[in-house]
Protein backbone atom coordinates (compact mmCIF):
# COMPACT_ATOMS: atom_id res chain seq x y z
CA UNK A 1 0.00 0.00 0.00
CA UNK A 2 2.44 2.69 -1.24
CA UNK A 3 0.16 5.47 -0.75
CA UNK A 4 -0.75 4.54 2.82
CA UNK A 5 2.74 4.29 3.59
CA UNK A 6 3.60 7.67 2.54
CA UNK A 7 0.53 9.20 4.36
CA UNK A 8 2.18 7.79 7.39
CA UNK A 9 5.14 8.72 6.56
CA UNK A 10 4.25 12.28 5.86
CA UNK A 11 2.42 12.70 8.95
CA UNK A 12 4.90 10.91 11.27
CA UNK A 13 7.70 13.55 9.68
CA UNK A 14 5.92 16.52 9.96
CA UNK A 15 4.30 15.91 13.36
CA UNK A 16 7.84 14.57 14.64
CA UNK A 17 9.43 17.80 13.63
CA UNK A 18 6.64 20.25 14.87
CA UNK A 19 6.93 18.37 18.62
CA UNK A 20 11.15 18.39 18.71
CA UNK A 21 10.64 22.11 17.96
CA UNK A 22 7.98 22.81 20.38
CA UNK A 23 9.73 20.66 23.10
CA UNK A 24 12.98 22.78 22.78
CA UNK A 25 11.12 26.41 22.40
CA UNK A 26 9.38 25.04 25.26
CA UNK A 27 12.32 23.81 27.61
CA UNK A 28 14.01 27.43 27.14
CA UNK A 29 10.91 28.75 28.18
CA UNK A 30 10.75 26.90 31.23
CA UNK A 31 14.53 27.56 31.61
CA UNK A 32 14.04 31.49 31.39
CA UNK A 33 10.85 31.43 33.67
CA UNK A 34 12.19 30.70 37.09
CA UNK A 35 14.24 28.66 39.38
CA UNK A 36 14.96 25.09 38.22
CA UNK A 37 13.63 24.02 41.83
CA UNK A 38 9.94 25.73 41.60
CA UNK A 39 10.00 24.16 37.80
CA UNK A 40 10.47 20.41 39.08
CA UNK A 41 7.90 21.69 41.31
CA UNK A 42 5.47 22.47 39.33
CA UNK A 43 6.36 19.80 37.11
CA UNK A 44 5.54 17.20 39.44
CA UNK A 45 1.97 19.03 40.30
CA UNK A 46 0.94 18.78 36.84
CA UNK A 47 1.48 15.87 36.25
CA UNK A 48 -0.51 14.04 39.37
CA UNK A 49 -3.83 14.34 37.32
CA UNK A 50 -2.47 13.05 33.94
CA UNK A 51 -2.67 9.79 34.50
CA UNK A 52 -6.58 9.74 35.60
CA UNK A 53 -7.74 11.88 32.62
CA UNK A 54 -5.59 9.68 30.11
CA UNK A 55 -6.53 6.39 31.60
CA UNK A 56 -10.31 7.87 31.53
CA UNK A 57 -9.65 8.25 27.09
CA UNK A 58 -7.76 4.90 27.08
CA UNK A 59 -11.04 3.24 28.97
CA UNK A 60 -13.59 4.86 26.31
CA UNK A 61 -10.74 3.67 23.07
CA UNK A 62 -11.58 -0.08 23.86
CA UNK A 63 -13.43 -1.63 21.29
CA UNK A 64 -10.94 -0.76 18.51
CA UNK A 65 -7.99 0.64 20.00
CA UNK A 66 -6.20 3.11 18.57
CA UNK A 67 -2.05 2.73 17.78
CA UNK A 68 -0.02 3.46 20.50
CA UNK A 69 2.02 6.19 18.69
CA UNK A 70 -0.80 8.07 17.51
CA UNK A 71 -1.73 8.60 20.90
CA UNK A 72 1.37 9.52 22.34
CA UNK A 73 1.98 12.14 19.34
CA UNK A 74 -1.84 13.82 20.86
CA UNK A 75 -0.20 13.87 23.93
CA UNK A 76 3.02 15.43 22.54
CA UNK A 77 1.42 17.84 20.33
CA UNK A 78 -0.69 19.03 22.79
CA UNK A 79 2.65 19.55 25.44
CA UNK A 80 4.79 21.23 22.87
CA UNK A 81 3.17 21.73 19.45
CA UNK A 82 -0.08 23.50 20.40
CA UNK A 83 1.43 25.36 23.90
CA UNK A 84 4.45 26.85 21.54
CA UNK A 85 1.80 27.74 18.64
CA UNK A 86 -0.65 29.84 20.67
CA UNK A 87 2.25 31.63 23.08
CA UNK A 88 3.52 32.63 19.92
CA UNK A 89 0.22 34.12 18.15
CA UNK A 90 -0.87 35.77 21.14
CA UNK A 91 2.55 37.36 22.16
CA UNK A 92 2.42 38.84 18.87
CA UNK A 93 -0.96 39.59 18.21
CA UNK A 94 -0.85 41.16 21.86
CA UNK A 95 2.48 43.24 20.43
CA UNK A 96 0.99 44.18 17.43
CA UNK A 97 -2.63 45.11 17.84
CA UNK A 98 -1.82 45.80 21.22
CA UNK A 99 -5.12 44.05 23.66
CA UNK A 100 -6.20 44.10 26.71
CA UNK A 101 -5.16 41.40 28.99
CA UNK A 102 -9.06 40.77 29.33
CA UNK A 103 -9.69 40.68 25.56
CA UNK A 104 -6.97 38.42 24.92
CA UNK A 105 -7.69 35.84 28.00
CA UNK A 106 -11.44 35.50 27.09
CA UNK A 107 -11.11 35.92 23.01
CA UNK A 108 -8.01 35.75 21.83
CA UNK A 109 -6.67 32.72 23.85
CA UNK A 110 -9.75 30.54 23.32
CA UNK A 111 -9.27 30.87 19.39
CA UNK A 112 -5.74 30.75 19.15
CA UNK A 113 -5.21 27.35 21.74
CA UNK A 114 -8.32 25.95 19.92
CA UNK A 115 -6.84 26.42 16.78
CA UNK A 116 -3.31 24.93 17.81
CA UNK A 117 -4.57 22.17 19.20
CA UNK A 118 -7.41 20.89 16.74
CA UNK A 119 -4.70 21.28 14.05
CA UNK A 120 -3.24 17.91 15.13
CA UNK A 121 -6.91 16.57 14.93
CA UNK A 122 -6.76 17.93 10.90
CA UNK A 123 -3.04 16.07 10.29
CA UNK A 124 -4.75 13.10 11.38
CA UNK A 125 -7.77 13.48 9.65
CA UNK A 126 -5.73 14.47 6.50
CA UNK A 127 -2.91 11.85 6.17
CA UNK A 128 -4.10 9.11 8.84
CA UNK A 129 -8.41 9.36 7.79
CA UNK A 130 -8.12 5.52 8.46
CA UNK A 131 -7.70 5.54 12.29
CA UNK A 132 -10.57 8.26 13.12
CA UNK A 133 -14.16 5.93 12.21
CA UNK A 134 -16.50 8.24 14.08
CA UNK A 135 -17.03 10.45 17.28
CA UNK A 136 -15.71 8.76 20.00
CA UNK A 137 -12.24 8.33 18.01
CA UNK A 138 -11.72 12.25 17.54
CA UNK A 139 -13.06 12.53 21.97
CA UNK A 140 -10.33 10.62 22.63
CA UNK A 141 -7.65 12.13 19.89
CA UNK A 142 -8.91 15.72 20.81
CA UNK A 143 -8.92 14.53 24.92
CA UNK A 144 -5.81 13.48 24.84
CA UNK A 145 -3.75 16.87 22.75
CA UNK A 146 -6.07 19.06 25.46
CA UNK A 147 -4.49 16.57 28.55
CA UNK A 148 -0.92 17.34 27.02
CA UNK A 149 -2.05 20.88 26.39
CA UNK A 150 -3.22 21.34 29.94
CA UNK A 151 -0.10 19.80 31.47
CA UNK A 152 2.57 22.50 29.86
CA UNK A 153 0.16 25.46 30.76
CA UNK A 154 -0.45 23.84 34.12
CA UNK A 155 3.76 24.00 35.02
CA UNK A 156 4.07 27.93 33.68
CA UNK A 157 0.84 28.91 35.59
CA UNK A 158 2.14 27.15 38.79
CA UNK A 159 5.84 28.75 38.31
CA UNK A 160 4.21 31.90 38.19
CA UNK A 161 1.96 31.36 41.31
CA UNK A 162 4.98 30.64 43.44
CA UNK A 163 7.29 33.19 41.79
CA UNK A 164 3.98 35.46 42.69
CA UNK A 165 4.15 36.86 39.06
CA UNK A 166 0.59 35.55 37.87
CA UNK A 167 -1.13 38.42 39.82
CA UNK A 168 -3.89 36.45 41.46
CA UNK A 169 -2.23 36.29 44.52
CA UNK A 170 0.82 36.29 47.37
CA UNK A 171 3.10 33.99 45.80
CA UNK A 172 4.87 30.88 47.36
CA UNK A 173 3.02 27.87 49.30
CA UNK A 174 -0.27 29.30 49.42
CA UNK A 175 -0.45 30.78 45.65
CA UNK A 176 0.52 27.10 44.35
CA UNK A 177 -1.92 25.84 46.18
CA UNK A 178 -4.60 27.96 45.16
CA UNK A 179 -3.65 27.17 41.30
CA UNK A 180 -3.13 23.75 42.21
CA UNK A 181 -6.77 22.83 43.31
CA UNK A 182 -8.45 25.34 40.73
CA UNK A 183 -6.52 23.77 37.46
CA UNK A 184 -5.45 19.90 38.40
CA UNK A 185 -8.20 19.36 41.20
CA UNK A 186 -11.84 20.55 40.01
CA UNK A 187 -10.90 21.42 36.27
CA UNK A 188 -8.50 18.84 34.90
CA UNK A 189 -10.82 18.33 32.35
CA UNK A 190 -11.46 21.53 30.78
CA UNK A 191 -8.93 21.53 27.99
CA UNK A 192 -9.93 18.18 27.01
CA UNK A 193 -13.36 19.52 27.39
CA UNK A 194 -12.98 21.95 25.11
CA UNK A 195 -11.12 20.09 22.01
CA UNK A 196 -13.37 17.25 22.42
CA UNK A 197 -15.96 19.47 20.69
CA UNK A 198 -13.41 19.78 17.60
CA UNK A 199 -13.60 16.11 17.78
CA UNK A 200 -16.75 15.45 18.10
CA UNK A 201 -17.12 17.77 14.47
CA UNK A 202 -14.75 16.07 13.09
CA UNK A 203 -16.31 13.03 13.96
CA UNK A 204 -19.46 13.66 12.40
CA UNK A 205 -17.94 14.81 9.30
CA UNK A 206 -15.99 11.19 8.65
CA UNK A 207 -19.31 9.47 9.27
CA UNK A 208 -21.49 11.73 7.08
CA UNK A 209 -21.92 11.29 3.48
CA UNK A 210 -23.31 14.89 3.21
CA UNK A 211 -20.64 16.89 1.58
CA UNK A 212 -21.87 19.94 3.37
CA UNK A 213 -21.93 18.39 6.71
CA UNK A 214 -18.25 17.47 6.08
CA UNK A 215 -17.49 21.08 6.09
CA UNK A 216 -19.80 22.60 8.96
CA UNK A 217 -19.61 19.64 11.19
CA UNK A 218 -15.71 20.50 11.96
CA UNK A 219 -16.59 24.51 12.03
CA UNK A 220 -19.24 24.08 14.13
CA UNK A 221 -17.39 21.87 16.48
CA UNK A 222 -14.49 24.08 16.55
CA UNK A 223 -16.29 27.19 17.12
CA UNK A 224 -18.15 25.36 20.13
CA UNK A 225 -15.14 24.48 21.20
CA UNK A 226 -14.21 28.50 21.24
CA UNK A 227 -17.50 29.75 22.84
CA UNK A 228 -17.00 26.63 25.83
CA UNK A 229 -13.40 27.92 26.57
CA UNK A 230 -14.42 31.51 25.88
CA UNK A 231 -16.94 31.42 28.94
CA UNK A 232 -14.94 29.39 30.78
CA UNK A 233 -11.94 32.18 30.47
CA UNK A 234 -14.13 35.17 30.93
CA UNK A 235 -15.45 33.93 34.19
CA UNK A 236 -12.15 34.07 35.96
CA UNK A 237 -12.11 38.06 34.59
CA UNK A 238 -14.79 38.98 37.20
CA UNK A 239 -14.08 37.26 40.02
CA UNK A 240 -13.99 34.21 41.85
CA UNK A 241 -17.91 33.90 42.85
CA UNK A 242 -18.01 34.02 38.74
CA UNK A 243 -16.19 31.45 38.85
CA UNK A 244 -17.56 29.05 40.25
CA UNK A 245 -21.01 29.97 39.05
CA UNK A 246 -19.26 29.27 35.40
CA UNK A 247 -18.02 26.28 36.72
CA UNK A 248 -21.53 24.76 38.05
CA UNK A 249 -23.41 26.17 35.31
CA UNK A 250 -21.20 25.52 32.19
CA UNK A 251 -18.24 22.98 33.06
CA UNK A 252 -19.89 20.13 34.99
CA UNK A 253 -23.48 19.89 32.89
CA UNK A 254 -20.62 20.01 29.33
CA UNK A 255 -18.41 17.38 31.21
CA UNK A 256 -21.21 15.53 31.90
CA UNK A 257 -23.01 15.61 28.91
CA UNK A 258 -19.56 15.28 27.18
CA UNK A 259 -19.41 12.12 29.14
CA UNK A 260 -22.64 10.64 27.98
CA UNK A 261 -22.21 11.29 25.00
CA UNK A 262 -19.03 9.17 24.85
CA UNK A 263 -20.33 6.20 26.71
CA UNK A 264 -23.16 6.62 23.96
CA UNK A 265 -20.99 6.37 21.38
CA UNK A 266 -19.35 4.00 22.93
CA UNK A 267 -22.26 1.69 23.18
CA UNK A 268 -23.66 2.23 19.48
CA UNK A 269 -20.21 1.29 18.17
CA UNK A 270 -21.14 -2.21 20.20
CA UNK A 271 -24.04 -2.22 18.10
CA UNK A 272 -22.58 -1.23 14.85
CA UNK A 273 -19.87 -3.69 14.99
CA UNK A 274 -22.37 -6.22 15.56
CA UNK A 275 -24.34 -5.08 11.76
CA UNK A 276 -20.85 -4.72 10.50
CA UNK A 277 -19.47 -8.27 11.40
CA UNK A 278 -22.79 -10.54 10.84
CA UNK A 279 -23.07 -8.88 7.21
CA UNK A 280 -18.72 -9.56 6.77
CA UNK A 281 -19.84 -12.89 8.27
CA UNK A 282 -22.41 -13.51 5.22
CA UNK A 283 -19.45 -12.65 2.86
CA UNK A 284 -17.33 -15.50 4.20
CA UNK A 285 -14.77 -12.63 5.63
CA UNK A 286 -15.36 -14.03 9.46
CA UNK A 287 -16.87 -17.39 11.17
CA UNK A 288 -19.92 -16.33 12.52
CA UNK A 289 -19.75 -17.94 15.23
CA UNK A 290 -16.84 -15.16 16.43
CA UNK A 291 -18.93 -12.52 16.74
CA UNK A 292 -20.20 -12.50 20.04
CA UNK A 293 -16.48 -13.37 21.42
CA UNK A 294 -15.37 -9.53 19.43
CA UNK A 295 -18.18 -7.17 20.15
CA UNK A 296 -18.17 -7.84 23.82
CA UNK A 297 -15.35 -6.20 26.37
CA UNK A 298 -15.70 -9.20 28.91
CA UNK A 299 -16.01 -12.23 26.18
CA UNK A 300 -12.59 -10.63 25.04
CA UNK A 301 -11.21 -10.73 28.18
CA UNK A 302 -12.19 -14.41 28.49
CA UNK A 303 -11.66 -15.41 25.10
CA UNK A 304 -7.99 -13.79 25.58
CA UNK A 305 -7.64 -15.96 29.34
CA UNK A 306 -8.34 -18.88 27.72
CA UNK A 307 -6.03 -18.93 24.38
CA UNK A 308 -3.12 -17.98 26.86
CA UNK A 309 -4.58 -21.16 29.47
CA UNK A 310 -4.87 -23.80 26.71
CA UNK A 311 -1.96 -22.43 24.30
CA UNK A 312 0.26 -20.31 26.41
CA UNK A 313 1.56 -17.01 25.24
CA UNK A 314 1.58 -18.11 21.01
CA UNK A 315 -1.47 -18.47 21.25
CA UNK A 316 -2.57 -15.40 23.27
CA UNK A 317 -0.43 -13.25 21.11
CA UNK A 318 -2.50 -14.60 18.16
CA UNK A 319 -6.04 -14.28 19.91
CA UNK A 320 -4.85 -10.78 20.62
CA UNK A 321 -4.18 -9.74 17.14
CA UNK A 322 -7.01 -11.45 15.57
CA UNK A 323 -9.56 -9.67 17.80
CA UNK A 324 -7.68 -6.60 16.92
CA UNK A 325 -7.77 -7.37 12.81
CA UNK A 326 -11.77 -8.35 13.06
CA UNK A 327 -12.95 -5.01 14.77
CA UNK A 328 -10.86 -3.02 12.19
CA UNK A 329 -12.28 -4.85 9.41
CA UNK A 330 -15.55 -4.39 11.19
CA UNK A 331 -15.40 -0.65 11.56
CA UNK A 332 -14.19 -0.38 7.62
CA UNK A 333 -16.75 -2.93 6.65
CA UNK A 334 -19.33 -0.18 8.30
CA UNK A 335 -17.79 2.58 6.31
CA UNK A 336 -18.04 0.57 3.12
CA UNK A 337 -21.92 -0.56 3.78
CA UNK A 338 -22.42 3.29 4.75
CA UNK A 339 -20.61 5.09 1.65
CA UNK A 340 -18.50 6.80 3.67
CA UNK A 341 -15.17 3.92 3.38
CA UNK A 342 -11.61 5.81 2.59
CA UNK A 343 -10.03 5.24 -0.95
CA UNK A 344 -7.78 2.95 -0.34
CA UNK A 345 -10.64 0.36 1.35
CA UNK A 346 -9.66 -2.45 -0.97
CA UNK A 347 -6.46 -2.68 0.29
CA UNK A 348 -7.06 -2.18 3.79
CA UNK A 349 -9.65 -4.84 3.91
CA UNK A 350 -7.12 -7.04 2.00
CA UNK A 351 -4.61 -5.98 4.53
CA UNK A 352 -7.21 -7.71 7.55
CA UNK A 353 -8.19 -10.44 6.17
CA UNK A 354 -4.31 -11.41 5.63
CA UNK A 355 -4.30 -11.28 9.28
CA UNK A 356 -7.18 -12.93 10.24
CA UNK A 357 -6.12 -16.06 7.98
CA UNK A 358 -3.19 -16.16 9.83
CA UNK A 359 -3.95 -16.15 13.10
CA UNK A 360 -7.26 -17.58 13.64
CA UNK A 361 -5.75 -21.11 13.12
CA UNK A 362 -3.40 -20.60 16.14
CA UNK A 363 -6.27 -20.56 19.46
CA UNK A 364 -9.85 -21.47 20.01
CA UNK A 365 -12.76 -19.39 21.49
CA UNK A 366 -14.04 -21.44 24.99
CA UNK A 367 -16.31 -24.14 23.92
CA UNK A 368 -14.60 -24.65 20.88
CA UNK A 369 -11.72 -26.96 19.22
CA UNK A 370 -8.44 -25.35 17.80
CA UNK A 371 -8.88 -25.24 13.91
CA UNK A 372 -6.21 -27.57 12.16
CA UNK A 373 -3.72 -25.74 9.58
Amino acid sequence: MPGVRRDSVAFTVVVTVAVVLGALLMLLILALSGAPGILLLATALAALPVGPVVAVYLWLDRYEPEPKHLLAYALLWGAFVATIAALVVQGVGGFVVGLADTVSLAVVAPLTEEASKGLFLLLLLWWRRAELDGVLDGIVYAGLVGVGFAFTENILYLAAAYNGTDGTGPGGVTGVTTIFVIRCVFSPFAHPLFTAFTGVGLGLAVMSRNPAMRILAPVGGYACAVLAHALWNGSTVFGFGSFVLAYLVLMVPAFVGMTCLAVWARTKERHMLTLALDDAAARGLIPATDIGWLVDLRARRIARRHARTEGGDQAAKAMRDYQQAAIELGFLHHRLLRGTAPKDWQARGQEFLVRIQATRPGFAFPGQVVPQR
